[in-house]
């Protein structure tokens, strides 16, 4: 059995994939209350330890540790500092050293295997000194056998989004390798689409909130976004609209072209970020409902399980959401790692 130990757990993601794949929840860390709560709601029997990373010392850890069982440590640290959406990045922020705080841990405890998320722009990181290049040396280091390092696409393994992310996995005593696409050109099986994902769930209005699902609710739009939206049709966008419907800012400015624009229902959707419930910072307008997504919705695009359950308000859960690693991608180099537990 494989022991998860999920640093910057955020809600749980990345824990939700590796529990399918048939991992054992042990342990969560993160800062966020909100976070925590979902976490805690979602993952009853694991640990969790509210705090920030810079202040916990490895020994902490000791009593969650279980010997029986090999153990995972997941570090999937804020992206915020090396995203190419950060237009106002600096060397003084605390956050770019967080893989060195994570790797405190490895350090101390030489877990059996080790997966890291985080964006491709981690690699290209410009300002002061990128951690990557000393991450990777430490693992070394460590004597974990050639660390694999590469940009996936989470469409590739089923994931109805396409996301891009930098994945690290490494392994203490095994080489090891990133799990065949399972999607796409590289398979016999077609991308998912928000289609097959979304379908099924109850017809909801903006500002509305499902009896049944208190995460199945929309943000409320104004008279005219409702007007814009209904003049959208599905897939389109803004350049669909009357001119008498855009935007001043808009009518001088070509970019941004996802902005108020609606999902297509057979493709992938575009990249979630923690606005993926506002109609206006990106392609998140419902396929046919003359609404955003919800957050339900947000979370089936990023395969939660339809039973995951989120704490917070609308912009935390949203955040949440957006900030999280899709359960199905975790969930297939899950299957990696427990192969090599055999």
């Amino acid at each position: 059995m494989i022991s998860v130990y999920d640093f910057f757990s955020g809600c749980g993601g990345a824990s939700s994939g590796f529990k399918a794949a048939g991992l054992n929840i042990q342990f969560g860390l993160d800062i966020d209350p909100d976070a925590a709560a979902t976490f805690r709601l979602n993952f009853p029997s694991a640990h969790f330890l509210q705090n920030d990373i810079r202040n916990v010392q490895p020994k902490e850890l000791e009593s969650y540790i279980n010997p029986k069982h090999k153990t995972l440590f997941c570090g999937c640290a804020p992206c915020q500092p090396f995203s190419k959406q950060n237009k106002r990045k600096y060397i003084d922020d605390g956050r770019t050293n967080l893989p060195q705080e994570f790797c405190r841990f490895i350090k101390y405890y030489k877990p059996d295997f080790i997966f890291v998320e985080n964006v491709p722009g981690m690699q290209s990181f410009r300002i002061g000194n990128s951690p990557l290049e000393p991450f990777l040396r430490d693992l070394e280091e460590y004597g974990y056998i050639n660390p694999q390092i590469a940009v996936l696409s989470a469409a590739d393994y089923g994931v109805p989004q396409y996301r891009k992310r930098l994945i690290i996995i490494a392994a203490l005593r095994h080489d090891i390798a990133f799990p065949t696409p399972t999607h796409g050109e590289a398979s016999d099986t077609p991308y998912s689409t928000v289609g097959d994902w979304i379908a099924g769930l109850p017809v909801l209005k903006a500002g509305e909130v499902n009896a049944n699902d208190p995460d199945h609710c929309a943000m409320k739009l104004s008279s005219l976004n409702l007007i814009r939206i209904g003049a959208t049709p599905e897939g389109g966008g803004r350049a669909d609209w009357p001119s008498a419907l855009t935007l001043e800012c808009h009518k001088s400015h070509s970019g941004h072209t996802d902005v108020y624009g609606r999902l297509a229902y057979n493709k992938p959707s575009c990249t979630l970020t923690t606005k993926c419930y506002s109609y206006s910072n990106g392609r998140y307008g419902h396929p046919f409902e003359d609404r955003a997504l919800s957050i339900r919705e947000a979370a089936c695009l990023q395969t939660f399980p339809r039973s995951f359950a989120f704490m917070g308000t609308m912009t935390s859960k949203a955040r949440q959401v957006g900030n999280a690693v899709p359960p199905l991608l975790s969930q297939q180099i899950g299957k990696v790692f427990k192969e090599l537990d055999r």
